[in-house]
């Protein structure tokens, strides 16, 4: 299925011989590694984990198939295969290696610090989903078959043999401030070459990783954040938003929008009766730019039931062109300015960091509506005729969770971001699904490692999906 996502012209065999050639680098330019890498990503963000993560958050409502396991909170080690393996290691992951070192050698320094930089944000989405990961002795090929696990605490914060994901991010953004000998164009399917704008990205990045792990580790948290807030350069509009788009010709669509419009799964789940609701409790003017409904009138059901499912399919209400697209194009927003502003309303709330919490988290709902595709007289009217929804006027409690809430509503279409939010403050308050399983009927906190690395690599351990990773201490 990755395959069919690579653009610019890279075949699925040159994308495989990459994969299988790790100590030859030089047999394929940077110019075709970059949006070979960054489908892999955008598949890791947008394909089963994004299911999964909507689901588990009660966006969308399992109707059949894995869906619906998720729906009851059942996962095990044969779920998440191909993510682990062909989207993020064998996929993205070894390419963006491949292409650092191919950069090296050539004095592409545009190429190796976005490699970087996305290098970090894969292996970001590796750990929070996993906790311990292959992570400094992975990608080596024959030189290490059966790399240790580095544990969540040290990917994040680094150690004496670990480079923490903050670091590796600073050195791509040094990268790409300094004289490159070659630079990308249209194979950057995400700023089209622009390196200002991977560099913004890199340092909403370092918000995005101090935000994660802002509850466990504070001061340093509230340290990456102030030098961001420092240097002033990051993500501040939707036009620099960090966003892959994927093509709209059959073979190259959004996995998202194959799994909800096209393929033989695609009646397997639709949008949850508790999201709708959320929305229409708060006069959202989002919600029908955010959900279909084809009748007129929003068809849902609530996750968890497993009674006669509404007929016909076609009336269903489902992701709508926000999330997918126009004909399939996606897009996958990796990092928004709504996000921004939301981690900066946390961090002012919570960690005493520059700025005005309730200005960032009116910034953020604001951004939110007009990348919805709301004007600004529309956005205004709301905020006119719903002010307790946009003031933070509560306690600290109260307002977290407003800031939580509108975070949440605003990462639609990214349940990976959504299920992140949600473990580590335990906002949007969520209610327990219908005939609940699992294990004790408790919501899941982490992946389960897959089978195959179990069996393969004696490092692995089986660890239940109820176990937190480092980073929930909620």
């Amino acid at each position: 299925m990755i395959c069919g996502a690579l653009l610019a012209g890279t075949a699925c065999t040159d994308f495989l011989d990459i994969n299988e050639s790790p100590n030859l680098p030089t047999s394929v330019t940077p110019d075709v590694l970059l949006p070979a890498g960054l489908a892999g990503t955008a598949f890791a963000n947008n394909n089963e984990l994004n299911r999964f993560g909507s689901i588990i958050t009660s966006v969308t409502a399992g109707a059949a198939n894995s869906p619906a396991t998720y729906d009851i909170y059942t996962i095990d080690g044969a779920n998440f295969n191909n993510q682990w393996r062909f989207e993020m290691y064998n996929g993205s992951l070894i390419t963006y290696r491949n292409m650092i070192e191919v950069g090296e050698e050539l004095g592409a320094t545009s190429y190796t610090g976005i490699g970087k930089i996305m290098t970090a944000y894969t292996f970001s989405i590796a750990t929070d989903f996993w906790g311990d990961i292959p992570y400094s002795e992975a990608l080596l090929g024959d030189q290490n078959t059966s790399p240790r696990l580095d544990t969540q605490e040290s990917i994040y914060l680094g150690s004496e043999e670990v480079q923490s994901l903050f670091d590796l991010v600073r050195e791509g953004i040094a990268d790409l401030q300094s004289s490159s000998t070659v630079n990308p164009g249209q194979d950057d399917i995400v700023y089209g070459g622009n390196s200002e704008n991977w560099i913004k990205a890199g340092n909403a990045l370092i918000l995005k990783l101090a935000n994660t792990i802002s509850r466990v580790a504070p001061d340093r948290a509230r340290q990456e954040i102030e030098s961001v807030l420092q240097g002033g350069n990051f993500i501040q509009n939707n036009d620099e938003n960090m966003v892959f788009t994927f093509g709209s010709s059959v073979g190259s669509r959004a996995p998202v929008y194959e799994y909800t419009y096209v393929t033989a799964f695609s009646n397997d789940m639709m949008i949850s009766t508790r999201f709708k609701d959320l929305l229409e409790s708060k006069n959202d003017p989002r919600l029908p730019l955010f959900v279909t409904r084809p009748t007129g009138e929003y068809v849902t059901i609530d996750n968890g039931f497993r009674g006669a499912l509404p007929t016909p399919t076609s009336s269903w209400s489902r992701f709508s062109s926000y999330v997918v697209g126009d004909g399939g194009e996606g897009p996958v927003r990796f990092i928004t300015n709504a996000q921004v502003q939301f981690i900066l309303a946390e961090s002012a709330l919570l960690l005493g960091t520059p700025g005005d919490a309730e200005e960032h988290f009116q910034n953020g709902i604001r951004s939110s509506m007009a990348l919805a595709g709301l004007s600004t007289g529309e956005i205004d009217d709301y905020f006119e005729n719903n002010s307790d929804e946009v003031s933070l006027n509560g306690s600290e409690d109260e307002n977290w969770e407003k800031i939580m809430t509108q975070k949440y509503i605003a990462s639609y279409g990214n349940g990976v971001e959504q299920w992140n939010d949600y473990r580590r403050t335990g906002y949007p308050v969520l209610e327990e699904h219908q005939n609940a399983v699992g294990i004790d009927g408790t919501r899941p906190v982490r992946a389960q490692y897959i089978n195959e690395e179990v069996a393969r690599n004696s490092n692995f351990e089986v660890i239940l999906p109820t176990v937190p990773v480092w980073w929930d201490i909620d």
